[in-house]
């Protein structure tokens, strides 16, 4: 009998530990010529680096050699907090789709992202990651309509990201410009 307990004992716990994110679609195609420009993150599951962001805005710039210079400031703390500007490069993986990249903030690992959702306008989008560790729900605007976030965060939630870890993010823009890219 105890020798029985601690085989299923040991199952649960490999099961466990081996459980595999099921696979994270993107969307079909990215024009990424139109996909380029701002993009004013609206929620996010924030990495250490973006804990406590203010304005957070995302800016892409497609490069003559098919890399993507990539441009992500925001305020620290609080609206009037110190601008941070950081310069990731995005490197595309899937040249069929334009939908999965590698973003390097550091040379050399390329963190998995993937643009799972796109309106056909190229208003709205989420970035999305395998692991469903970290999600970026991105617009145009700074602010959306009410409705238009809550379909948003109902898509992030269909794709298994926890809803208690969804942050919205604060943007208050009134005299705040997008930065210059720093590449």
């Amino acid at each position: 009998m105890m020798h029985r307990t601690i085989i299923t004992s040991a199952l649960i716990w490999v099961s466990a530990f081996s459980y595999a994110a099921p696979p994270m679609a993107t969307v079909d195609y990215v024009d990424l010529e139109r996909f380029m420009g701002d993009w004013f993150v609206i929620a996010n599951i924030p990495t250490a680096l973006e804990k406590g962001a203010h304005n957070p805005l995302e800016s892409y710039k497609l490069d003559k050699n098919g890399t993507i210079a990539t441009t992500f400031s925001f305020n620290a703390g609080s609206f009037d907090g110190e601008r941070k500007v950081y310069n990731p490069r995005g490197f595309v993986k899937d040249r069929e789709t334009n939908a999965r990249w590698g973003m390097q903030f550091i040379w050399p690992i390329k963190a998995d992202y993937r643009v799972v959702y796109l309106d056909e306008d190229y208003q709205f989008t989420v970035i999305g990651r395998k692991a469903r560790d970290y999600v970026w729900v991105m617009a145009r605007n700074s602010e959306i309509s009410e409705a238009k976030y809550r379909e948003l965060i109902d898509f992030v939630v269909s794709l298994g990201y926890p809803a208690d870890k969804i942050e919205k993010a604060p943007h208050q823009y009134a005299e705040v410009a997008a930065p210059e890219s720093t590449d």
